[in-house]
């Protein structure tokens, strides 16, 4: 029998996620055609479930597509994971309009490439996936300089071990990450990266994002308090599995849900005191539908919340013509 349900704050929509899910439903109100999104808006089936059946808004992951769609508007919007400019380009020479839905922490990473690409350095981006498309975004601003470093030990196919990655000058490298990675895995990486190259540059702003952080470290405050932690995730969001991660690592007994109907699958036997978190893109609704599931089951249940709620917020982005420079964040 449940006891009791920790829910962590903050979980759930971070401030980028929000801006993006947002851009996309002003569009499709605004437009006189159904817009269209490179790629999912953000990592999670729901939410690009709900934009397609509330406002008609198609998901491509070629901009050759477009003209293929059904009453295809003549507007694309890029994810919150951000694209290369090679997408940005190709949007130009089909006569797209965009609006960039990039999440700003992410930009903020794409213009530090430009940058030390600009000076003449390697830069070591280390990623969880060589095909994620925050990895592909900010690769892509400076191809021919850049080199993909896995997290330590989880290198996959197109990633290179920190241990063994080799560079073309050890005096003019740079280290930038992927946005939600696992802070503690990306520290030690770096750290073997910084002590095989000495002159190794670590720009002085972290670049994982605060959403990233700030859901980690409430996990692990709350995991010695609980048996199990569930976690509200899409296996294709990068923060959201590295959440689950932790959870496991840090409680012991980790379980993925995509929904609240993913509980009728859980073995729960024996537990008694349950963590909740969600990734930064995963609607809250989903977990209050868990919690009330569980309070079905279990009358007496006690439910509280802990941690403190993020208050940021990020401008909404501008629309540019197919004729328009896009807009570049200077540094």
């Amino acid at each position: 029998m449940i006891e009791r349900v920790i829910l962590a704050k903050p979980r759930g929509f971070c401030a980028g996620v929000v801006m993006a899910i947002q851009a996309v439903e002003r569009a499709a109100r605004s437009e006189d055609r159904p817009v269209t999104v490179y790629h999912s808006i953000v990592h999670n089936h729901t939410v690009v479930e709900r934009l397609a059946e509330e406002y008609g808004v198609h998901f491509v992951e070629d901009l050759n597509a477009v003209d293929a769609l059904p009453a295809g508007g003549d507007t694309v919007i890029f994810s919150a994971h951000g694209v290369s400019p090679a997408v940005r380009q190709r949007a130009r020479e089909l006569g797209l309009s965009s609006i960039d839905a990039t999440c700003p922490l992410v930009t903020k990473v794409h213009t530090e490439a430009r940058k030390y690409a600009r000076e003449g350095y390697t830069v070591l981006l280390i990623g969880d996936s060589a095909r994620h498309q925050e990895v592909l975004g900010t690769s892509g601003e400076a191809p021919e300089q850049t080199i993909l470093v896995g997290v330590l030990g989880k290198s996959g196919p197109g990633l290179h071990d920190p241990y063994t990655v080799s560079v073309p000058d050890p005096q003019r490298l740079v280290v930038l990450t992927q946005t939600t990675l696992s802070v503690d895995d990306t520290r030690r990486t770096i750290e073997i990266l910084k002590a095989r190259f000495p002159a190794l540059v670590i720009p002085p702003s972290e670049d994982l994002c605060y959403a990233t952080k700030n859901r980690q470290d409430e996990v692990k405050r709350i995991a010695p308090a609980v048996d199990a932690f569930l976690v509200l995730t899409s296996t294709h969001s990068s923060n959201g599995m590295r959440l689950l991660e932790l959870a496991g690592a840090e409680c012991g007994r980790a379980y993925r849900l995509e929904t609240g109907a993913d509980l009728d699958a859980l073995n729960l036997e024996g537990v008694r005191t349950v963590g909740i978190t969600s990734a930064a893109s995963t609607p809250d609704d989903l977990v209050q539908d868990v919690v009330a599931r569980l309070r079905a089951l279990n009358p007496a249940l006690i439910v509280s919340e802990e941690g403190e709620w993020e208050h940021i917020e990020f401008r909404q982005p501008r629309k540019l013509g197919p004729n328009d420079a896009p807009i570049r964040v200077q540094q």
